[in-house]
């Protein structure tokens, strides 16, 4: 990638959020650095996250959504997977960080003695080590732009003041060189019942971020209608923000229209105003917009996700936009029917659907109906993928229907059985902390020659058999079955280097038209304009079966 920064010295991008949490600061980072890559800039993202957690590993999906994993086996805030798919580059365990990470470095450092008896105060040392991440983030690949995320909501949360103080010092250091710049997203609020836009909440908001030494550059306000031209002028006026860096930011009908409608809006022209850079520069969204007319496509295909997080909407979101990726690249649209493990009606709900997914999970809670869903896909050749907790259920349901272990389980599940045929690693017996202590990044994986498996990931492999993806997981298929379950027709068709793990399973395609599992996550790979591969085959697979059952 071309770099338009001469000087080759980045410029920082902080992107805050104010009136509510959960605005969409992730969304606005990830469109402005497709932005910038379709300028030919080269970008890193980072995301600070204000909570005490160390990382997001720990942390439940029912609270917090998914956690994603990158190839350096750092577990993540979700927004990471966002600016993966939308600006395909790869991210490190330096593009995430917590208050508790900070913290816990500082006190360390303490404790080693290396303040040489200083009293540790919130400035400098906390703020400090807050900007050594920040530009440490930078100093590898000294990117054009580093986008840095700020989590939660400026003014309203304690526990963002320490950043938002390390954040003014880098202002003081670097807005003269024209290297710094503060976007903050923000929403125009309606009065019920009258539904009047109201700017007021807009203006409390950059207030308090004056209150903190901080004035935005670029407002991006969030609306479900188009704003009307005298409310952007009185947010221009009461905010003190010229009104060409005030980015109207309507509700999308999908979030890959949204670096389009930016773009429209004004933002990257904005941006680039605000750090001194020429903004009539030939920026190339075509292949984009492309990409994004095929999400619209009123073919659609139906695809029935089996699991037991569907509580938060955020807790299988990699998979649900790989499904997407993938259907674009059918020239389809998919629709992702959430089906609940625990619920009765699961085979007339599994019936109504063309193909079936097992996403990634923990615990007994809801398996004996994943049980249920991948037996029916099996015996109803109905297209299924299972993924990591999917492929280890899928053994669990061959090892008792197949080969008659009726108490065949996992030894996670807790429950008495002769037959446990998924198995924690010799590695992880031992452990006692939970954190950090899973098999987690990118593993390689040796595909067997001529399988279906083989033959899906040939473009990555190139004939060679070897990949990567990335896992999270601390079970593995148990050596002492492998044998046993092969015999019956189950195909080992990825292994570890080794030979020892198995990384992908298979039914022959004879018996079944699409049975793929896998112990990895292959939706953290996935991209909007590079679908991975496996989805792509898998809603192929879907397009298949419902052209010939004539829906």
């Amino acid at each position: 990638m071309t770099s338009g920064n001469r000087n080759n010295k980045t410029k920082f991008i902080f992107i805050t959020g104010g009136v509510i949490s959960g605005i969409g600061k992730g969304i606005v980072a990830s469109s402005l650095g497709r932005l910038l890559i379709s300028c030919g800039y080269s970008i890193r993202q980072v995301k600070i996250d204000p909570y005490l957690n160390e990382d997001a590993g720990t942390m439940n999906p029912f609270q917090h959504g998914e956690v994603f994993v990158t190839d350096d086996g750092a577990e993540t805030d979700l927004d990471l997977g966002h600016y993966e798919r939308f600006t395909s580059v790869s991210l490190t365990k330096k593009s995430n960080f917590t208050s508790g990470s900070v913290f816990r470095a500082v006190l360390d450092k303490e404790r080693n003695g290396s303040f040489l008896g200083k009293t540790i105060q919130f400035v400098p040392h906390i703020t400090d080590e807050i900007q050594r991440r920040i530009l440490e983030a930078a100093e590898k690949d000294r990117p054009d732009f580093l986008l840095v995320e700020i989590g939660g909501t400026m003014g309203a949360d304690i526990e963002i003041q320490p950043f938002a103080e390390a954040m003014r010092q880098m202002a003081l250091k670097f807005k003269s060189e024209n290297r710094f710049l503060n976007i903050h997203v923000v929403k125009i609020d309606y009065v019920f019942p009258s539904d009047e836009a109201k700017t007021k909440p807009i203006q409390h908001s950059v207030r308090a971020m004056l209150s903190l030494g901080l004035q935005p550059d670029v407002l991006v306000v969030r609306a479900k209608r188009p704003i009307e031209e005298e409310n952007l002028q009185k947010i221009s006026l009461f905010c003190s923000i010229p009104r060409n860096r005030v980015v109207e930011a309507l509700d999308a009908v999908n979030i890959y229209e949204i670096p389009l409608a930016l773009e429209e809006k004004g933002l990257l022209k904005a941006v680039l105003g605000a750090v001194g850079m020429k903004t009539n520069k030939k920026c190339r969204l075509d292949a984009w917009a492309k990409q994004y007319k095929k999400t619209l496509s009123k073919k659609r295909v139906v695809i029935g996700m089996v699991g037991k997080y569907h509580n938060h909407p955020d807790a299988y979101i990699s998979v649900n936009e790989a499904l997407h990726h993938a259907a674009a690249a059918n020239n389809v649209s998919v629709k992702i029917v959430p089906i609940d493990s625990e619920r009765t009606d699961l085979a007339a709900r599994l019936k109504k659907v063309d193909a079936i997914v097992v996403p990634g999970g923990y615990g007994y809670r809801g398996v004996p109906g994943i049980i249920k869903a991948i037996r029916f896909s099996r015996e109803n050749k109905i297209p299924f993928l299972g993924l990591c907790y999917g492929l280890q259920i899928a053994i669990v349901e061959w090892c008792q229907n197949m080969l008659g272990w009726k108490d065949a389980a996992s030894s996670e599940f807790g429950l008495k059985t002769d037959h446990p045929v998924i198995d924690i690693l010799d590695s992880q017996k031992d452990l006692q902390k939970m954190g950090g202590t899973q098999r987690l990044g990118a593993y390689p994986a040796e595909l067997l020659k001529g399988s279906l498996v083989w033959r899906i990931y040939k473009p990555w492999h190139k004939g060679r058999g070897s990949i990567e993806e990335r896992h999270r997981h601390r079970f593995e298929v148990n050596p002492k079955y492998h044998r046993d379950i092969f015999a019956k027709g189950m195909v080992f068709s990825g292994l570890s280097p080794n030979r020892e793990l198995v990384e992908f399973i298979e039914l022959p395609q004879k018996s079944h038209p699409f049975f793929v599992a896998t112990q990895a996550h292959p939706e953290f790979k996935s991209r909007f304009m590079e679908p991975h591969p496996l989805f792509a085959a898998f809603v192929a697979a879907s397009k298949t079966r419902q052209g010939k059952m004539g829906k």
